[in-house]
Protein backbone atom coordinates (compact mmCIF):
# COMPACT_ATOMS: atom_id res chain seq x y z
CA UNK A 1 0.00 0.00 0.00
CA UNK A 2 1.53 3.51 -1.27
CA UNK A 3 1.61 6.12 1.51
CA UNK A 4 2.73 9.78 1.48
CA UNK A 5 5.87 10.72 1.31
CA UNK A 6 5.41 14.24 2.60
CA UNK A 7 8.58 15.69 1.73
CA UNK A 8 8.55 14.69 -1.72
CA UNK A 9 5.09 15.73 -2.07
CA UNK A 10 5.87 19.31 -0.98
CA UNK A 11 8.92 19.30 -3.65
CA UNK A 12 6.82 17.82 -6.56
CA UNK A 13 3.65 20.32 -5.61
CA UNK A 14 6.41 23.31 -5.19
CA UNK A 15 8.19 22.74 -8.49
CA UNK A 16 4.69 22.53 -10.54
CA UNK A 17 3.05 25.64 -9.13
CA UNK A 18 5.75 27.72 -9.09
CA UNK A 19 5.34 31.01 -10.91
CA UNK A 20 1.58 29.93 -10.89
CA UNK A 21 -1.30 32.68 -9.58
CA UNK A 22 -4.35 31.44 -11.73
CA UNK A 23 -7.09 29.53 -8.64
CA UNK A 24 -8.16 27.09 -10.22
CA UNK A 25 -5.04 25.66 -11.86
CA UNK A 26 -3.39 25.74 -8.25
CA UNK A 27 -6.33 23.80 -7.06
CA UNK A 28 -6.03 21.33 -9.73
CA UNK A 29 -2.27 20.40 -9.37
CA UNK A 30 -2.94 20.30 -5.95
CA UNK A 31 -5.98 17.73 -6.19
CA UNK A 32 -4.07 15.86 -8.27
CA UNK A 33 -0.96 15.06 -6.98
CA UNK A 34 -2.48 14.77 -3.43
CA UNK A 35 -4.99 12.50 -4.61
CA UNK A 36 -2.26 9.87 -6.29
CA UNK A 37 0.29 10.20 -3.65
CA UNK A 38 -1.75 7.91 -1.31
CA UNK A 39 -3.84 4.95 -1.42
CA UNK A 40 -5.95 6.05 1.79
CA UNK A 41 -6.89 8.88 -0.33
CA UNK A 42 -10.09 7.85 -2.27
CA UNK A 43 -11.72 11.47 -3.21
CA UNK A 44 -9.76 14.58 -3.30
CA UNK A 45 -10.69 17.77 -4.56
CA UNK A 46 -11.48 21.26 -3.09
CA UNK A 47 -15.05 23.29 -2.77
CA UNK A 48 -14.52 26.91 -3.40
CA UNK A 49 -16.48 29.90 -1.92
CA UNK A 50 -18.45 31.36 -4.40
CA UNK A 51 -21.18 33.33 -2.71
CA UNK A 52 -22.40 34.05 0.77
CA UNK A 53 -22.19 31.08 2.97
CA UNK A 54 -21.93 28.63 0.36
CA UNK A 55 -19.41 26.28 -1.36
CA UNK A 56 -19.27 24.55 -5.03
CA UNK A 57 -17.54 21.93 -6.57
CA UNK A 58 -13.70 22.87 -7.46
CA UNK A 59 -11.25 20.79 -9.27
CA UNK A 60 -10.94 17.33 -7.69
CA UNK A 61 -10.22 13.71 -8.56
CA UNK A 62 -12.65 10.70 -8.13
CA UNK A 63 -16.35 10.02 -7.99
CA UNK A 64 -18.62 12.68 -8.97
CA UNK A 65 -18.90 15.04 -5.30
CA UNK A 66 -21.40 17.29 -4.06
CA UNK A 67 -21.96 20.51 -6.25
CA UNK A 68 -23.10 22.77 -3.53
CA UNK A 69 -22.69 22.14 0.25
CA UNK A 70 -23.97 25.25 2.10
CA UNK A 71 -21.59 26.08 4.97
CA UNK A 72 -24.31 24.78 7.72
CA UNK A 73 -24.42 21.83 6.32
CA UNK A 74 -21.82 18.72 6.34
CA UNK A 75 -18.07 18.27 7.16
CA UNK A 76 -16.80 20.67 4.67
CA UNK A 77 -19.51 23.39 5.75
CA UNK A 78 -18.32 23.01 9.41
CA UNK A 79 -14.42 23.76 7.82
CA UNK A 80 -15.54 26.36 6.03
CA UNK A 81 -17.50 28.11 9.09
CA UNK A 82 -15.42 27.64 11.42
CA UNK A 83 -12.11 28.12 10.20
CA UNK A 84 -10.75 24.52 11.78
CA UNK A 85 -9.61 21.27 10.27
CA UNK A 86 -12.20 18.50 10.41
CA UNK A 87 -10.68 15.63 11.32
CA UNK A 88 -13.14 12.71 11.26
CA UNK A 89 -12.98 9.03 11.79
CA UNK A 90 -16.00 7.76 11.60
CA UNK A 91 -18.45 10.15 8.80
CA UNK A 92 -21.75 8.11 10.20
CA UNK A 93 -20.95 9.60 13.78
CA UNK A 94 -20.59 13.57 12.61
CA UNK A 95 -23.87 14.86 12.81
CA UNK A 96 -24.94 16.54 9.89
CA UNK A 97 -22.33 14.78 7.53
CA UNK A 98 -23.53 14.91 3.84
CA UNK A 99 -22.89 11.40 1.83
CA UNK A 100 -22.04 12.67 -1.45
CA UNK A 101 -20.41 9.09 -1.83
CA UNK A 102 -21.55 6.24 -0.23
CA UNK A 103 -18.08 4.35 -0.35
CA UNK A 104 -16.87 7.11 2.56
CA UNK A 105 -15.96 6.37 5.59
CA UNK A 106 -13.33 9.13 7.23
CA UNK A 107 -12.94 12.49 5.91
CA UNK A 108 -10.22 15.22 6.55
CA UNK A 109 -11.25 18.61 5.58
CA UNK A 110 -8.87 21.48 5.50
CA UNK A 111 -9.83 25.49 5.19
CA UNK A 112 -8.07 26.96 2.63
CA UNK A 113 -6.75 30.81 2.89
CA UNK A 114 -5.30 33.31 0.38
CA UNK A 115 -1.84 35.88 1.47
CA UNK A 116 -4.68 38.20 2.87
CA UNK A 117 -6.64 35.58 4.87
CA UNK A 118 -9.75 35.22 2.73
CA UNK A 119 -11.23 32.06 2.81
CA UNK A 120 -10.78 30.57 -0.86
CA UNK A 121 -12.59 27.25 0.02
CA UNK A 122 -11.62 24.14 1.61
CA UNK A 123 -10.12 20.98 0.62
CA UNK A 124 -11.93 17.63 1.01
CA UNK A 125 -10.26 14.47 1.46
CA UNK A 126 -12.35 11.31 1.76
CA UNK A 127 -10.95 7.77 2.50
CA UNK A 128 -13.07 4.32 2.04
CA UNK A 129 -11.03 3.54 4.97
CA UNK A 130 -12.43 3.91 8.42
CA UNK A 131 -9.77 6.41 10.87
CA UNK A 132 -7.41 7.21 7.74
CA UNK A 133 -5.99 10.04 8.45
CA UNK A 134 -3.87 11.30 11.71
CA UNK A 135 -3.01 14.63 12.93
CA UNK A 136 0.30 14.58 10.77
CA UNK A 137 -1.69 13.95 7.68
CA UNK A 138 -3.54 17.38 8.83
CA UNK A 139 -0.90 19.10 9.93
CA UNK A 140 1.13 18.26 6.74
CA UNK A 141 -1.79 19.22 4.21
CA UNK A 142 -2.29 22.16 5.85
CA UNK A 143 1.44 23.39 5.18
CA UNK A 144 1.36 22.60 1.70
CA UNK A 145 -2.07 24.27 0.71
CA UNK A 146 -0.61 27.40 3.11
CA UNK A 147 2.71 27.27 0.82
CA UNK A 148 0.53 27.01 -2.49
CA UNK A 149 -2.32 29.51 -1.89
CA UNK A 150 -0.85 32.16 1.39
CA UNK A 151 2.21 33.01 -0.57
Amino acid sequence: MKTVDYAALHQTVASLTEGEDDIVALMATVACEVHHSDDRFDWTGFYRVTGPDFLKIGPYQGGHGCLVIPFSRGVCGAAARTGQVQLVPDVDAFDGHIACASSTRSELVLPVYDRDGTLLGVFDIDSDQPDAFTQTDADQIAALLAAVFAR
